[in-house]
């Protein structure tokens, strides 16, 4: 029996350590900085706010190896203001992320509330990874995720990757609008990279009085030369309309979801499109000091005078591999028509609003600390 027994003791030792641990890791970043916006009205504020580069969050994700290739892995992911404590969506425990997915030899896929490629292509279209005061697609709005988000990521061949997005609309009998579709089509090789990234969702066919679909779309370009890179983005958007902080804050597919990922459909402003052009280069100094500057125009090819152009140049000096400083001046022109005001990765608590925005020129100063864990 005591035989049997070593045997069988040994049999489960053999089968648990050849069976694959699940690998789960607890990560986050705090990302706080003191920041200065002044208006050509002649306002002013100054705050601490959460969010220059990274929203600050606390995530836990895993994976665990299938064998034959096959991986499954999850991510649950909340956004937090590190100046308050409180927490990015009350409404939400995991307001970020939550999907889980498996890779595969053919591809990856996932389901669950998930970023948007065109948030995930940040690295492409500035050097401040599209977040800071002085980023203009930053300020234009970013369709950020999306609830009830079916994903495929392709394996990347020659250089070349597709990625397709299908969020479900899950109508209910007070609705009947179509799912938010997103694609990316990236190419990296040497020393280039290139690619498109779109996004379009179609307005509640029982309210509509506006019949324009909400579209997305950027085409980017990346030249990595020895000490940085230059960047080159266009784009073309119509989700962006006014609301009481002023004409251009609000977007009309929220960016981070409706109920039923739609929209009304009766917003005059899904009819103006813009036109989005932004250049950008970095160069590193040191290996812990690198600088960057970039200039942006968002024309509104309605002629309805709601255009506006902005700059911005700022420094990144690493502490550690963890730990980041930085600080960035930013610069933005609202013509008569437009009021376009900064963002950071959050928007910032201490901001300016309607009259301080509207066809105003603005000036932000950001410095602050990155902390990753």
């Amino acid at each position: 029996m005591k035989k049997h027994l070593c045997l069988l003791a040994a049999l489960a030792s053999g089968a648990a350590s050849a069976q694959a641990p699940m690998q789960t890791t607890l990560y986050g970043n705090f990302d706080e900085y003191i920041g200065y916006i002044h208006s050509s009205s002649g306002a002013s504020i100054t705050g601490l706010n959460d969010g220059a580069i990274l929203r600050s969050r606390l995530g836990v994700r895993g994976s665990e190896e299938l064998g034959d290739g096959y991986q499954m892995k999850f991510t649950l992911e909340q956004g937090f203001a590190a100046d308050s404590g409180t927490m990015a969506d009350s409404s939400r425990i995991f307001d970020r992320q939550a999907w889980v997915g498996v890779v595969a030899p053919y591809g990856e896929f996932r389901i669950g509330r998930q970023n948007t490629e065109i948030f995930m292509a940040g690295g492409a279209i500035d050097y401040t990874d599209r977040t800071t005061f002085g980023s203009l697609f930053n300020t234009f709005g970013i369709p950020s995720r999306y609830d009830n988000d079916l994903y495929y990521k392709s394996p990347r061949v020659q250089g070349t990757q597709l990625t397709l997005h299908y969020a479900l609309p899950e109508n209910t009998n007070k609705t009947d609008n179509g799912p938010v579709l997103q694609a990316m089509l990236d190419w990296q090789g040497e020393k280039w990279r290139a690619g498109y990234v779109g996004l379009s969702a179609e307005p509640d066919r029982k309210t509509a009085t506006v019949p324009d679909r909400v579209v997305y779309h950027n085409v980017y370009l990346n030249y990595q030369y020895s000490k940085g890179k230059l960047f080159l983005v266009l784009g073309r958007s119509n989700n962006t309309t006014s609301s009481a902080n002023g004409y251009n804050t609000a977007a009309i597919l929220n960016n981070v979801s409706n109920p039923n990922n739609y929209f009304t459909g009766t917003d005059i402003n899904a009819g103006r499109y813009y036109n989005m052009v932004q250049v950008s280069a970095d160069y590193r100094i040191s290996q812990q000091l690198r600088v960057g500057a970039l200039y942006g125009v968002l024309h509104d090819t309605s002629g309805g005078g709601a255009s506006a152009r902005g700059a911005n140049a700022g420094a990144y000096y690493d502490m550690s591999k963890r730990t980041t400083l930085y600080s960035f001046v930013s610069m933005l022109h609202n013509d008569s028509k437009a009021g376009f005001r900064f963002s950071g990765s959050a928007g910032p608590s201490a901001n300016l609003a309607g009259a301080d925005v509207n066809g105003k020129k603005l000036t932000g100063l950001q410095t602050g600390v990155l902390h990753r864990f």
